[in-house]
Formats: structure tokens, sequence, C-alpha cells
């Protein structure tokens, strides 16, 4: 493998590099992601350079005990593995990764030609509120927060300018949300979510993976 990644011209190797890092930082690279200037979903690069040579990537990762999965039909690349160490998630922003998760769902049954959804804030807010597990709508601040958070790991694009938002604000859900959520009991999940304080302690996101994950 090492004689591989030497054959390889100093561009290739430069671009081997880079989805290395933004695979540790961001745990999934996307084949589509939406893009603003055009209005649509558009291939990446990264993606591309992964699938192009995932077979050394993949043993690259197991020296460290991670394994590096492909998913053609989601068209998400992700890594996994007890060697990593999930950041942990505020209350609200772990809330939204959960109802985001049944939005998802809810709307693919109906239309599963396409591979992400579009919702709202609201609606994601309605959802949470439907479990209790939000006392009023959160401060624009801690939304605008959250949703840049879960845009960090490619859980969502929010379509509209943050510093607009409101209930109407748009946000596209990847598919790479079944990568981290991968259970059906995300409703119990949540409705513990109601007997808790509020105000209490961060959550992190690795506790709640480890009880849905495979």
């Amino acid at each position: 493998m090492i004689e591989y990644y030497e054959q390889l011209s100093q561009e290739e190797q430069e671009a081997i590099t880079e989805v290395i890092q933004t695979l540790y930082r961001q745990t999934f690279i996307l084949e589509r992601k939406f893009e603003k200037r055009s209005g649509r979903m558009q291939y990446t690069r990264e993606y591309r350079i992964c699938s192009k040579h995932l077979e050394f990537l993949k043993f690259y990762f197991k020296i460290a005990g991670i394994t590096l999965k492909e998913n053609i039909h989601m068209g998400v690349i992700y890594i996994q593995g007890e060697m990593l160490w999930g950041e942990k998630l505020p209350r609200l922003a772990t809330i939204y990764l959960l109802v985001l998760k049944l939005i998802y769902d809810e709307q693919m049954q109906t239309v599963s030609t396409v591979s992400h959804v579009v919702t709202t804030l609201g609606a994601v807010n309605q959802k949470a509120g439907e479990f209790r597990v939000l006392k009023g709508i959160p401060s624009p601040t801690e939304m605008r927060r959250t949703i840049a958070l879960l845009k960090k790991y490619q859980i969502i694009e929010p379509l509209d300018v943050l510093e607009e938002l409101n209930e109407g604000t748009r946000l596209v859900i990847y598919p790479c949300i079944h990568a981290v959520l991968l259970a059906d009991d995300i409703r119990e999940l949540l409705a513990t979510f109601s007997e808790e304080d509020p105000n209490g302690d961060e959550t992190a996101i690795q506790s709640v993976i480890e009880d849905m994950s495979e």
C-alpha cells in the first residue's frame, strides 16, 4: 500500500491527505452537496477522490483501528471505530439531530426517489414540541449556533441566510444522518429528554450513538 501511495503524483497525494483530514474532522464525506450558487445538488471533489482511492484509504484507517465505509445508496463515505471520540453536543443540538432523523425518514417514505430532504426550522421546532422536549422556542442565537454545528458535520445545509433566521428558514437534511442514527428507537430516546433537566450538562453525541449503532 505504501508503494501505491508513492506512485501517485504529488497532486494526488495532497488530495488524499486532504480527504483524510476531512474524514477525521467531519466523519462524513457526501457524494453530493447543495450549492447555493446553482441552487441544486452538485457532486463533490472529495467523494470522487475517496472513491478512486477507497482500498488504500480503508487500509490506512484500518491500521488505526478505524473502519472506512461507503454507502453507495446514500451517497456517503464515513468512518467508524472505538478510537473515534464524538464531540460533545449541547442538549438542543442533540434534540435537533434526533428530530431531523424523524423528519428525514417520514419524508423519504413518501418520496423515495431523492437522497436528501428539505424541511424548515419551524417544522423541526414543532416536532420537538410534540415530544415536549422544548419548553419554548429557543433563542435565535442558540438556534443559529446549533444549525452551524450540524452544518459542520454535514448533517444539514441551511438554504437561507442564518442572520435572517426564522421559522421559515429552509434546511436540507443530508442522507449521512443515517450513518449517525441507525436504529428505530429514536422516538423512545426523545421521550427520555422530556424527563431530563433542560438546563443540565451537555450531552455527548457518542453516548447517544452507542445505543443506536449496529
